[in-house]
């Protein structure tokens, strides 16, 4: 690559999608620092198409990633659509394409065949650590979404709103004692589901790698409400299985995976099988008066529901990286290393 590269950023096709990788001042860094960037029309980002077009980017038709020139870095945050079936481009994107999950052949036959790569956003890594993630703003909706759920004051269907809406609305709920457990706690997503339970008047029992390694699965039932915000790369005892339900001592009754790691077969909270959605959040998978009900949350953009938070949060963390992949850097490396090893295992 040369040091200068054309970015375009793409409109997502998900209908509840509102989040955007880069925020118009964030693209404006971009186009400072000599790189063209094109960003395709959106009816639905939470920012407008005219502030990144006032921030120095080219303006597009949704889609049109798909005839942009063969150098171009194609930015996305979550699934690509169905067509073409040859990607050709580098693309930026959140693949969940490397643990097995649904679809993951495909996506990665489609590169095989049009000669594209997936650098993955997850994959960015430097010494093993993400360098960037919604995963603060996951734990934190996530949670909230529990709490509003358990109190029986959670609206639907969901929709975008801003921090202060959440928040209001988690002070307005009526708790009763609820016990509040947070897996992966130390972490981003663990951090901001403990601050969004602290919002809601309560305060969680943090479980991290030391509570998590030999599993105490009494006091986990223990708790009424888990948020499970641990994502792991290689297979791990779960924590809730369907025969822990049985358990006549169990008070736990909704489970909120932060990770939606459902279609792994490294899923932790096997309890979860599928997604829930903005139009029905919570899905009940335990109502046989042998204990409480037990409810799952298990929606895989929560941050979406919080889009201006979630992107400017992550569109600042993003850029430095960006600003180095014409030249390369550590975490790039580690992405394209990942998607070679997931291109030969496959192959």
């Amino acid at each position: 690559m040369t040091d200068a590269m054309h970015l375009w950023m793409r409109h997502e096709t998900r209908s509840t999608e509102r989040r955007a990788p880069l925020t118009p001042a964030d693209a404006a860094r971009v186009v400072a620092a000599g790189h063209a960037l094109t960003v395709e029309r959106s009816p639905q980002r939470v920012f407008a198409d005219d502030a990144y077009a006032d921030a120095g980017a080219t303006l597009a038709d949704a889609l049109s990633w798909v005839d942009a020139p063969d150098d171009a870095v194609v930015l996305g945050l979550k699934e690509l659509p169905d067509e073409p079936a040859e990607l050709r481009h580098t693309h930026v994107f959140f693949g969940h394409a490397y643990k097995g999950q649904t679809g993951a052949e495909e996506l990665l036959a489609r590169f095989r065949r049009g000669g594209g790569r997936l650098l993955d956003i997850e994959y960015l890594t430097v010494e093993g650590r993400r360098v960037v993630a919604f995963g603060y703003w996951a734990g934190y909706v996530g949670a909230a979404l529990a709490a509003l759920s358990t109190r029986g004051a959670l609206e639907t269907p969901l929709h975008p709103m801003e921090r202060e809406e959440l928040d209001a609305r988690l002070r307005a709920s009526t708790g009763q004692d609820e016990r509040y457990l947070v897996t992966g706690a130390l972490g981003r997503s663990g951090t901001g589901a403990r601050d969004a339970i602290a919002v809601a008047g309560s305060q969680a029992t943090a479980w991290d790698l030391a509570e998590t390694a030999v599993l105490d699965r009494e006091a986990l039932l223990a708790h009424d409400v888990l948020v499970n915000c641990v994502m792991v790369t290689a297979p791990a005892p779960p924590f809730v299985t369907d025969a822990d339900l049985d358990d006549p001592a169990r008070r736990l009754r909704t489970v909120a995976d932060v990770t939606a790691d459902f279609t792994s077969e490294l899923n932790l909270v096997p309890v979860v099988t599928e997604e829930t959605t903005w139009e029905q959040p919570v899905r009940r998978v335990r109502d046989d008066g042998a204990g409480p009900a037990v409810d799952v949350i298990a929606i895989d953009n929560l941050p979406s529901l919080l889009p201006r938070e979630a992107s400017t949060t992550f569109s600042a963390d993003l850029l430095p990286t960006l600003l180095q992949l014409p030249g390369g850097s550590p975490a790039w490396t580690a992405a394209q290393r990942s998607f070679e090893q997931a291109m030969g295992a496959r192959a």
